[in-house]
């Protein structure tokens, strides 16, 4: 039978819509309205004054699900180090700029964008998903805000505490976890271009962690890179100067898929970040603590975590020489306030004078093997076209008749050679020096640029840097006085373009280094020339020869190489 009109429950239903959307309007109404106080990228920050933001209609659907219809809002906090923007939906922090450093092109220094995304799941609830109201607060000092859920099925609040001074951040977690469920935690980083040099900067950024408690490791610097890991104490997204790290309060991740990735094309972003990560609730609210600032030793070795392994300062004796002696020397001349080309030049001074023994030590050895050299072209003449065994046998036996090590040069070079590569790590990992100017460079931490190229050279790079040329150029001159000094290349010919080639081979790798660690190793060559004149000026070879000559004299118990090498000998002879 064909109904007319409309029936009696179709007449309910339209009544309580409308008596549903009428209520919704009037409620609203009566809400004070939002007063934006400024604007980032076109959406509102909310005022100080503002306690609570504004609860949006929800909408009922058949289903009686809640489906939001918010506007996303933004509620800004700072302290004396970092100023934090949080955003309503999903209670993220979009944006983190740290007080007191800019990037290479001089705009504020801002560690997260809003497209990172760090989320609390479980129990099939995730705090991304949500809008929330927003409360801020002072507690003893520190700036809190308080984020409560307003569309989730269950209430869920998200706490950020921020102190006046420092950079880390407490938050907390309440009413997505149950105790003894595991909690997920999806922290999805793009780390934004800060430094000069975006080669370096892409290669420095990385993921890296504390296994166990006690093992730093990291993601491959070089390449993408991906781990499943367990047991972590802390996350740390790192790049070449800042980091983030997150460390749960109670507790370790009890898993993790860390993984690190490349950007193509896009010279903003240096790498794509990603921690999926869980642990274990002890309750329905979980606390973390978010570091967001420099990669400063001190800074970061003041949290007692061991975040401070996340600057790359070598490994075994490398990074103790840098921990233990360098920074505390460094430190001490930073407390006077000189320029850092001068503190530089201060260091290498004092390390030069501590290694001076070691110095004078080679330079002794180098004047002995230097009288001997006559003495040993005579042998090389006599021997030209025979047995080269039998050569090896005089030369050895002319070195131990007159007390000669021909290694005696080069042992004291060896144990300086720590601190060589030790100041190698240094210097590149040197937050001190970002952005310091000195002479000509405008940036110690990264390359000085004297002329830019219009193209780039395989394996040397588009720009020229005045202090690699001239620690290149001092390095081959130091090179030849002790080729001069030794005669080595006119015994070994061979060894005359290894030893050649190696500074030019610098040149193309220090090109694109710290300008800082180009001019420490400049400054290092242009002292060793005064002191190896010093020396050489006091330095008799007539005496030296004189004394040798002497040695040859005294009875002398053969080695048990040259017994070996006599013996190889005697067996040649033989066949």
């Amino acid at each position: 039978m064909e109904q007319k009109g409309l029936d009696k429950n179709t007449l309910i239903g339209f009544s309580l819509i409308g008596a549903i959307v009428i209520f919704f309007y009037f409620w609203n109404g009566q809400q004070a309205p939002l007063k934006p106080e400024a604007s980032i990228e076109g959406t509102e920050i909310l005022s100080d004054s503002i306690q609570k933001v504004e609860e949006a209609p929800l909408v009922v659907k058949k289903d009686s699900t809640l489906v939001d219809t918010l506007k996303e809002q933004f509620v800004q906090i700072e302290s004396d180090k970092l100023q934090l923007t949080f955003s309503t939906k999903g209670a993220q922090i979009t944006q983190a700029y740290v007080k007191g450093y800019q990037t290479y092109d001089s705009l504020p220094l801002n560690l997260i964008d809003n497209s990172s995304l760090l989320s609390f799941s479980s129990n099939n609830k995730r705090s991304s998903d949500y809008f929330y109201s927003v409360e801020e607060k002072k507690i003893e000092g520190n700036s809190v805000v308080v984020f409560t859920s307003i569309n989730a099925p269950t209430p869920v609040e998200i706490t950020y505490s921020l102190p006046k001074e420092g950079y880390m951040i407490s938050t907390s977690v309440r009413g997505i976890q149950s105790s003894g469920v595991p909690m997920n935690v999806l922290w999805n980083q793009n780390t934004l271009r800060q430094e000069k040099s975006l080669e370096n900067e892409q290669y420095a950024t990385t993921i890296g962690y504390l296994e166990n408690g006690d093992d730093y490791d990291y993601l491959s610097e070089r390449s993408n890179d991906s781990e499943d890991l367990s047991n972590l104490s802390w996350i740390a997204h790192k790049q070449q100067f800042f980091s983030s790290i997150l460390t749960p309060v109670n507790g370790m991740f009890s898993s993790g898929k860390l993984t690190s990735s490349l950007t193509e094309g896009d010279e903003e972003i240096t790498k794509v970040l990603v921690s999926d990560l869980q642990l274990i609730a002890e309750g329905n609210t979980t606390s973390f603590e978010l570091y967001l600032g420099p990669n400063r030793f001190e800074t970061l070795q003041a949290y007692n975590k061991q975040y401070e392994e996340i600057i790359p300062l070598g490994w075994g004796i490398f990074g103790w020489i840098n921990k233990y002696v360098v920074i505390k020397v460094f430190n001490w001349l930073d407390t006077y306030n000189l320029n850092y080309g001068l503190i530089i030049l201060i260091m290498t001074l004092m390390i030069k004078m501590v290694l001076f023994p070691f110095t004078y030590t080679s330079y002794k050895s180098m004047a002995k093997m230097r009288v001997l050299k006559p003495e040993i072209d005579e042998i090389n003449e006599k021997f030209k076209d025979k047995d080269p065994m039998k050569k090896q046998q005089a030369t050895m036996d002319l070195y131990r008749k007159t007390g000669v090590s021909p290694l005696g040069g080069c042992l004291p070079m060896l144990l300086q050679f720590p601190i060589l590569i030790a100041i190698f790590r240094f210097f590149p990992s040197s937050i001190e020096l970002r952005q310091q100017s000195f002479l000509w460079a405008d940036d110690l931490s990264t390359y000085d640029s004297i002329y830019n190229l219009p193209f780039d050279i395989p394996f040397y790079g588009d720009h020229i840097s005045l202090f690699t040329l001239l620690m290149t150029v001092s390095t081959l001159i130091y090179t030849w006085m002790n080729s001069q000094m030794t005669g080595s290349t006119q015994q070994m010919p061979q060894m005359k373009y290894i030893m050649y080639l190696m500074p030019i081979m610098f040149l193309g790798i220090f090109n694109n280094y710290a300008a800082g660690l180009s001019y420490y190793y400049f400054l290092a060559n242009m002292i060793t020339f005064g002191q190896q004149w010093i020396i050489r000026s006091v330095t008799d070879d007539e005496a030296i020869h004189a004394k040798l000559q002497e040695n040859k004299k005294k009875p002398k118990k053969k080695s048990k190489f040259a017994a070996r090498l006599e013996e190889m000998q005697k067996q040649s002879n033989n066949k």
